[in-house]
């Protein structure tokens, strides 16, 4: 069988050779037919791409909003640089920018101190009209307007601080399907705003928040990564191939190759219907990455090979023959660990999987094809040299042989006290900190939270018996009183209420009289109350964005401070326990908004990615198992494997301490990446052990004379490329790309050390052996 195999690669590696210019046309073809389906590929500008059509979360969400109004916004958040809102000339360029902000394309309705629909008994009428009607005020008009303002619960803390220093103009928008166009359409309009009433006041800040900026930030965060990462990823790879391969040819080839497995992927995804999103974006740089690992293996044994005095063509068919099973197996592995990720309960991640995967198998095919093929056609030019008698592997070698168990123990030690840090790790998913500092929508929320909370809110929606049971005084009553608890509440800054309009509207009909200001007590008295009011209010700001159609349901919106996804989920969970006790009638509401979306998205991602994770273990364990044709050496292999993963997670814990959304994932990436070099020692360990007859000392010295500098080499590379997501705008990215390159980090120290260390125990002694490398021609795998 073992003969078979190696004759049919050296069958397969000549006849690349012999048609090597064919097989670079047809290369050639291959990618530009891939690559043609790029132009299908379009940017995801809508949040709610990472959330499944199961995801409980947007159901209750996409339910809210056929209910109630849609919830897409934009906020300009505004603060003059001393005083307060209240001069004259700030407050006619806020009346300004709320006429004109009905401008702004696909806007329904603007929310804002000038417009706020003011209600007052004029004799027997009642009377409602904007606040702010006129802007040309006087000092006595804007003092009766601010006794208003301080006094409205409605506008505090949600349209203006209690210190006048800062106010809101909140825009609804109505969106149209998913046309790419729209948010650039609502932004520039925005930002014309913004510029022409700062053009008024100078030394003003504005800001700008809302979902529609968030959608605006995932779509920028990913084109600047795109921009930035992947020449950069380019560039450092030239410089590490440069350093390592001192090779012209073997550079220009493995450029071409990992281009080309970038290219293929992508198109492919065009052609399958993908949408791009920040994390999607990344596969490329991925897929460089992983695909230079297969190249660097076949050049460094070609140029051993030729070192030793072996002319080109047949170096190539010897790096062929010893590669191309272990990089097949490292390949599938690696494809099995992405794969995986279709188990995410967030599609970028599905998508991302699936691309890098894509890509990595583009590369398999690229590195036993193309590769050889143009190394063919290249000049080579190795200089022969004898063989040092001892280099560091060896050294390493005879260092881990020599001190074991010390080497066990220690390494041991290391691992069990970073995996008892893991519990200490806080999931946090505040979609804000996604973007980095350098993107204008993290500053201007930041600046939001600070003055003027309004982005992350929690809705109820709170059903009724029947048919206008919201006037009912008893249903009032209980809406009344979760109202206040929630105002209690440390984390609430502003709860929207329709119990405050009926208190306001009971006083307004009985001639202002502050000691009204109370819940009607008659369902009919309420119910004509709130009839009126509806009647007098404005096209664009009724009440359809707090009751429904036929009155059987009341909308409560409340507005939260900077607070974390932990807090967030223990303040809805105390929100329900209150609501069981005290009003069972809607206790079955399930809280809805954006941020509780992404408060439970993580804790989804991990319960889903669990069974995903687990199936890619169990498969990638039983393709080593066959590969290497031991059920005992393949149980060894699964410690190397899991151990890397958890030491990542507990280094973390300890200089960052918190995760997020790409905590759910990196385990099973990583899991596919760090096998690799497993894989690669335990072949030649199994090749020394099985065709030379080696004990477990000679076959480790062996696998670290032969694949030890191919490993570190490939290592250092895989390190490094994912250390440039570090870089990403995009913290998702930053956090993945930097927990995974700690995880092949500690694969690498676990493959040297705790590996060899295991091997020695589990096949001890069978006979002795020299300390000098036991291979006359050495082969990296």
């Amino acid at each position: 069988m073992a003969d078979r195999y190696e004759s049919f690669v050296v069958d397969f590696a000549q006849k690349i050779i012999r048609w090597r210019w064919l097989v670079i046309v047809l290369s050639i073809v291959l990618v530009g037919a891939a690559a043609s389906g790029a132009r299908f590929l379009t940017m995801s500008t809508d949040y709610r791409v990472w959330f499944s059509e199961e995801n409980p979360q947007l159901q209750a969400f996409e339910k809210l909003q056929k209910v109630y109004t849609q919830d897409d916004n934009i906020i300009f958040i505004i603060k003059p640089a001393k005083g307060t809102v209240f001069e004259a000339k700030f407050l006619a360029s806020v009346h300004k920018l709320t006429q004109e902000a009905w401008k702004i394309p696909f806007a329904t309705r603007v929310d804002s101190l000038t417009n706020f629909q003011y209600s007052f008994a004029n004799g027997d009428d009642l009377t409602v009209r904007d606040l702010i009607e006129d802007p040309n005020l006087s000092e006595q008009e804007i003092a009766a307007v601010k006794a208003v303002v301080l006094d409205e619960p409605l506008l505090l803390n949600r349209i203006i601080t209690p210190d006048s220093s800062t106010l809101s103009v909140n825009v609804t928008l109505t969106l149209l399907g998913e046309d790419n166009t729209q948010n650039a359409q609502i932004m520039s309009a925005a930002r014309k705003l913004a510029d022409a009433f700062l053009a008024e006041n100078p030394d003003a800040r504005v800001a700008l928040t809302g979902t529609t900026p968030l959608d605006n930030a995932f779509a920028t965060s990913g084109e600047r990564d795109a921009a930035t990462l992947v020449p950069l990823m380019y560039g450092i790879l030239l410089l590490v191939m440069i350093a390592l391969l001192r090779s012209f040819s073997g550079t220009f080839s493995t450029l071409i190759v990992i281009a080309f497995s970038a290219v293929t992927a992508m198109g492919i995804a065009g052609w399958l219907g993908m949408k791009l999103t920040p994390v999607s974006l990344t596969a490329p740089t991925i897929i460089l990455t992983l695909a230079i690992a297969d190249s660097i293996h076949i050049l460094i044994t070609m140029f051993k090979q030729m070192q030793q005095g072996e002319s080109k063509q047949n170096a190539l068919v010897e790096s062929l023959r010893v590669n191309f099973g272990p990089i097949f197996l490292t390949s599938l592995t690696t494809i099995i660990g992405f794969m995986s990720l279709n188990f995410s309960d967030a599609p970028p991640f599905r998508d991302f999987g699936n691309i890098t995967a894509m890509g990595v198998g583009a590369a398999w095919l690229y590195s036993i094809t193309l590769l050889p093929a143009i190394m063919a056609v290249l000049p080579v030019r190795v200089k022969q040299k004898a063989q040092s008698k001892t280099s560091a592997m060896d050294r390493l070698a005879d260092f881990v042989i020599a001190r074991r168990r010390p080497v066990f123990f220690t390494m041991t030690a290391i691992v069990l006290g970073l995996i008892v840090m893991i519990p200490r790790i806080e999931l946090n998913d505040q979609f804000v900190r996604y973007f980095d500092e350098s993107l204008t929508f993290r500053s201007d929320t930041e600046f939001a939270n600070k003055n003027l909370p309004g982005m992350y809110q929690i809705n109820w929606s709170l059903q009724a018996e029947e048919n206008g049971g919201i006037s009912d005084p008893e249903f009032l009553s209980r809406v009344d009183r979760f109202t206040q608890w929630l105002r209690a509440q440390n984390a609430v800054t502003h709860v929207a209420s329709l119990t405050d309009v009926f208190k306001r509207l009971n006083k307004n009909m009985n001639g202002d009289d502050p000691s009204f200001y109370k819940l009607p007590d008659s369902r009919n008295l309420a119910a004509q109350y709130l009839l009126l009011f509806e009647m007098s209010l404005p096209y664009g700001l009724d009440l359809n964005n707090q009751i429904n159609v036929d009155k059987s349901s009341m909308r409560l919106i409340v507005t939260l401070k900077d607070i974390t996804t932990v807090e967030l989920r223990n303040f809805a969970e105390d929100a329900q326990a209150w609501l069981n006790k005290n009003f069972p009638s809607v206790a079955k509401t399930e809280p809805a908004s954006t941020f509780v979306m992404f408060a439970n998205i993580s804790k989804r991602n991990i319960e889903g990615m669990l069974g995903g994770t687990l199936i890619a273990f169990l498969l990638i364990s039983a393709t080593l198992m066959l590969a290497l044709k031991s059920f005992k050496h393949g149980l060894v292999s699964l410690i190397p494997n899991l151990v890397p993963a958890a030491m990542a997670y507990g280094i973390w814990s300890i200089f960052v301490g918190q995760v997020g959304l790409a905590s759910a994932v990196t385990t099973a990436t990583s899991l596919g990446i760090v096998v690799d070099a497993t894989v690669h020692f335990l072949s030649k360990y199994m090749r020394a052990r099985r065709t030379r007859g080696l004990d477990a000392e000679g076959a480790i010295r062996y696998a670290f004379s032969t694949v030890g500098q191919a490993l570190w080499v490939t290592s250092a590379i895989l390190i490094v490329g994912f250390s440039v997501l570090s870089f990403s705008t995009f913290k998702i990215n930053g956090d993945m790309g930097m927990l995974t390159a700690i995880a092949i980090t500690m694969a690498l120290i676990a493959d040297f050390l705790l590996l060899p260390t295991i091997l020695l125990m589990v096949d001890g002694k069978k006979k002795k052996t020299t300390k000098q490398s036991p291979d006359a021609q050495p082969q990296s795998a």
